[in-house]
């Protein structure tokens, strides 16, 4: 089991484990508990009753969230010519191609996204089991593998983020930051459940959405109502 601070103590010892709060109640909760000195990262856990080992209950997807995540977002893209211009007019941190592959195969990686055109995904190939596992590699259902590198250069930067069903069935999703007022981590919270719910695999038997908590990076789960998917900022 493992050993908390008092903080965090201090700071369950404020949340009823019986209870399923609405998003709102979530939030303010969030908000209200003293568990870190900086300004956290507020996560959402949705616990999906899918077979991941199931090709097509495999649950994986991107949305721009309404009021991005409060992080700043170095973004990379691979690309030539034109499309390097545009990358750079739309505001892209690093834009290259064969350098661009040559740097991050000595380990320098100094990005936490990844845009590429369809004609760089050869060379960006030779890099996959470097991105790959850093979860950095383009994807084209992600719409991170684009002709279109302004517009996702543009999203990305905005606050897009990307849910994955991990083993269990379980998405963990960064919803924002501490500092968010509670209306937009609750709208940013709506955004995310009405996606995962949209996105629900039709072969999928029982109950879909198991179990839902928020918690903020050193503070405890709270549990929210998986029943409110509508009204969201209601009492």
């Amino acid at each position: 089991m493992a050993k908390h601070g008092k903080s965090y103590n201090a700071a369950a010892e404020k949340i009823d484990r019986a209870t399923l709060y609405t998003p709102l109640q979530a939030a303010k909760l969030i908000k209200e508990l003293d568990t870190a000195k900086f300004d956290e990262t507020v996560e959402a856990h949705f616990r999906l009753g899918i077979d991941t080992r199931k090709a097509d209950q495999n649950i994986r997807g991107s949305i721009s969230l309404p009021h991005g995540t409060g992080k700043t977002v170095r973004v990379a893209v691979f690309a030539e010519g034109e499309k390097a211009r545009e990358a750079e007019a739309a505001g892209a941190d690093i834009i290259g191609s064969d350098e661009l592959v040559a740097q991050i195969q000595k380990g320098e990686i100094n990005f936490d996204a990844a845009i590429a055109t369809p004609n760089m995904m050869a060379k960006v190939g030779r890099i996959g089991k470097i991105l790959g596992p850093r979860g950095l590699m383009p994807n084209p259902k992600l719409g991170t593998v684009t002709m279109d590198v302004a517009k996702m250069v543009s999203e990305l930067k905005a606050g897009r983020v990307e849910y994955r069903a991990d083993r269990y069935g379980i998405c963990h999703v960064p919803l924002g930051k501490k500092s968010f007022s509670e209306q937009q981590l609750v709208e940013n919270y709506a955004a995310l459940y009405t996606e995962i719910l949209r996105v629900k695999p039709s072969s999928s038997k029982g109950k879909y959405v198991k179990s839902i908590s928020v918690s903020s990076t050193m503070g405890p789960g709270v549990k929210v109502d998986p029943a409110v998917q509508r009204d969201f900022l209601a009492e």
